[in-house]
């Protein structure tokens, strides 16, 4: 038998969710267990209408709610552009690390995974954003990512959130958690 033309490096998990993703790609998601953390079932009956409704009030207001985290990531997915929210999650718990031996090596280990040119999960930044954050990290602090992550955010806000709160993921949660009420 001869050899695939293209073949596949079934180690790369990520291109393989991705490739699976193609044939799953929806703007619906009728099943919240799948997008909630900790005990979904649980978790979808705490969640509020007036929670659910107060994500639409402001980004940040999403962003501070681990359910809205949950249901935001779920819908980046669907558009293959998860990658921006994780950096975001990613250097807000960098801005917790205490250790300076641990911030060096989380600070190179978030630029080669989001900001490196080529990075597996490469955010899209502009190319002075890049360099700033590139020499930021050389001698890292706490703010070594603030400008990318800021720019991370905008991007996040201005495109995709108001593309979330018309998506058929969140109308299908709000129908779900005032359905509960009735």
């Amino acid at each position: 038998m001869p050899a695939p033309l293209f073949p596949i490096d079934y180690r790369n998990r990520g291109m393989r969710t991705r490739l699976g993703c193609l044939s799953h790609k929806s703007d619906s998601y009728n099943d919240f267990t799948a997008i909630l953390p900790d005990k979904p079932n649980r978790a979808l009956k705490r969640l509020s209408m007036e929670e659910a409704t107060r994500w639409a009030d402001s980004f940040d207001s999403l962003l501070s709610h681990k359910y809205g985290v949950a249901a935001f990531r779920t819908f980046l997915k669907t558009e293959f552009s998860e990658e921006n929210l994780e950096f975001w999650l990613a250097c807000e718990e960098f801005k917790k690390t205490r250790s300076t031996t641990k911030l060096a090596s989380k600070a190179h280990r978030i630029f080669e995974e989001f900001i490196d040119v080529q990075a597996p999960r490469e955010v899209n930044i502009d190319f002075q954003t890049r360099e700033v954050t590139r020499n930021n990290v050389q001698e890292p602090s706490l703010s070594c990512f603030d400008q990318a992550q800021g720019k991370v955010h905008s991007l996040m806000e201005k495109d995709s959130y108001p593309r979330f709160l018309r998506s058929k993921i969140y109308t299908d949660l709000l129908t779900q958690t005032q359905r509960r009420l009735s």
